[in-house]
């Protein structure tokens, strides 16, 4: 056995980016100059992302680790930039943050579109709309370049127009180094066709031959997010966290009847930020599902096709033994959600260790990074 795990390499598969105030900003055409995503202060003196006549799209940042390194746990997000850890934005500092931590690569992922970008569609010019998610694949590649291979920041699409997504992919791959790409499992509530409609093929194809995953990430769909009550708000973030990650479950479970792994073999998905411990229950409960309801048209049980072509990803939990057991080693990896509120900081290493213990060190380089170089096509540097 790895008495200390915290000296192998660690890709951390979910970080977000509290993205900078002049990012859609700078790169706008004069046409949308006014009207893009922009900081602006409110009566109150807190700063918020406005967009098109001062629509409110969120605050500065889901951030709750401050520059002095201390956590918030009071509240999400803070009332201005300055109370944001200069690591949630800024690449250096964040390089700092993971060697302090042990961590060797990052994925990362969106805040204020939402965590899979789906946000976009309150913008009702199109036009306006595919510059947002450009523009911020454009930043995402300057980031990538700048951490010199360390962070990977995963692609928005225009998902509303399918040939722009592939053309998107495409340039998102080819031109800025981006090594997958994030979208909603909920297409019906923007009024398009559910994923596994044909219409979606030319992306899946484009996808699957490129190698790149489509991560799911929670909150960026749909599933049982249903409060009984106005509650405080550490109740109320608390319960509707745990939800979004119950919504992964409708996800996957999704995934897998739709028929959609059937046609695409070789497409990697990712479920981000939703834990594993439910995976085995929801797997064991599909399969029995398929059997006693006589499924006959799909080729393989739900748990093959996860083992398949489906990863999770887990950070609380203390053990994931159990999930490794039902399911494998190679479908699991590891994540922190650096700068959220449920992140690991500060026992990045002291969790890590934790959980990890016992395990082979086999299964602990699978967890740790092997299983994700290989999803997001990435090399470990020395």
């Amino acid at each position: 056995m790895t008495d200390d795990v915290t000296q192998m390499p660690v890709i951390d598969v979910d970080s977000h980016w509290t993205e900078p105030p002049d990012l859609w900003s700078k790169r706008a055409p004069e046409k949308f100059r006014d009207r893009v995503l922009r900081v602006a202060k409110n009566a109150e003196g807190v700063e918020q992302w406005v967009i098109e006549d001062g629509q409110v799209m969120g605050q500065v940042g889901y951030c709750s680790i401050r520059p002095d390194g201390s956590k918030s746990k009071a509240s999400i997000a803070f009332d201005t930039f300055d109370e944001v850890h200069p690591g949630a934005i800024e690449v250096a500092p964040r390089l700092d943050y993971m060697d302090e931590h042990g961590l060797t690569l990052q994925i990362v992922y969106p805040n204020i579109l939402g965590f899979v970008g789906h946000m976009v569609m309150n913008v009702k010019d199109a036009e306006h709309r595919a510059f947002c998610s450009t523009a911020y694949n454009d930043a995402c590649g300057e980031l990538q370049a700048e951490s010199k291979g360390r962070l990977f920041p995963q692609a928005m699409l225009p998902f509303w127009d399918i040939e722009a997504s592939v053309k998107e992919l495409e340039r998102a791959q080819d031109d800025l180094g981006l090594t997958g790409f994030v979208i909603t499992d909920s297409m019906e509530d923007w009024g398009l066709k559910p994923l596994h409609d044909p219409h979606w093929d030319p992306l899946w194809d484009a996808a699957q031959e490129r190698g790149v995953p489509v991560n799911f990430h929670i909150g960026g769909g749909g599933g049982p997010m249903r409060l009984w009550d106005r509650y405080p708000p550490g109740r109320m973030f608390a319960a509707l966290s745990t939800m979004a990650q119950m919504g992964n479950l409708v996800c996957v479970v999704n995934l897998i009847s739709s028929g959609l792994l059937d046609r695409f073999p070789r497409l990697k998905f990712v479920s981000v930020e939703s834990g594993i411990g439910w995976l085995p229950f929801a797997l064991e409960s599909l399969d029995y599902q398929f059997v006693e309801n006589g499924v006959d048209d799909l080729k393989l049980r739900p748990t093959e096709y996860f083992r398949r072509q489906i990863y999770g990803s887990y950070w609380f939990e203390s053990d994931p033994s159990h999930a490794i057991e039902k399911l494998g080693e190679d479908n699991l990896m590891f994540e922190t959600d650096f700068p959220h509120a449920t992140c690991l900081y500060p026992g990045v290493k002291e969790t890590m260790q934790a959980s990890l213990e016992g395990l082979e060190p086999r299964v602990q380089r699978k967890l740790l990074y092997e299983t994700a170089a290989k999803v997001y096509q990435l090399s470990i540097p020395d």
